[in-house]
């Protein structure tokens, strides 16, 4: 009993009566997200007071909580919402957000327009799935549960869904919207 209530104080797993820590990786912020300064939320809605956390930047796991994984961003203490991905394990949905290797690195080989557009969490014609996730984040699963689909469906906020047309080589050939939404999506 002593074991089991520790496990889940310490946000860890008990397993055939050993006590097994979830990991906690460090690394870095694979895409642009939006926090309210205490909360990530997997949809990653632009609602007002929220502002971007810029791809790049350093994260370390601190712990798990239901449908939460707790962060180190910028030295200062998030929580990043599995709220609309729940059919991945913590592990998988950890992965996602958490990478080893500075996306920055790779963001400064890419064109000026694709920068540009990161940069600034918009999309362009022509981008790759990865330069897509690295400005306006991963799609969440339970709307696009195959990541190599030729559709992925996103929202700015509420009901402002954009979506991410990728032609037969994998570059963004669209970004299908309403005119509103388009303008605050799309890099002109």
């Amino acid at each position: 009993m002593q074991w089991t209530i520790r496990a889940i104080l310490l946000g860890s797993t008990l397993v055939a009566g050993q006590v097994s820590a979830q990991p906690q990786p460090e690394g870095f912020l694979c895409c642009n997200m939006r926090s309210d300064g205490s909360w990530i939320s997997d949809i990653n809605y632009a609602q007002r007071g929220k502002t971007i956390i810029p791809v790049g930047t350093p994260v370390k796991v601190t712990g798990y909580g239901r449908h939460r994984v707790y962060l180190l961003v910028a030295g200062g203490k998030q929580a990043l919402g599995n709220d609309y991905s729940r059919d991945l394990e913590m592990d998988a949905f950890v992965t996602r957000y958490v990478v080893k290797k500075d996306p920055r690195l790779q963001i400064a080989t890419f064109p000026a327009k694709i920068r540009e557009a990161i940069t600034s969490a918009k999309l362009t014609t022509g981008m790759t799935r990865e330069q897509v996730t690295m400005s306006v984040g991963m799609p969440v699963s339970s709307e696009n549960p195959k990541l190599d689909a030729n559709i992925w469906r996103f929202w700015r906020e509420g009901d402002a869904e954009f979506q991410v047309v990728f032609d037969e080589s994998g570059r963004v050939s669209e970004i299908a919207t309403d005119p509103p939404t388009r303008s605050l999506v799309v890099l002109p």
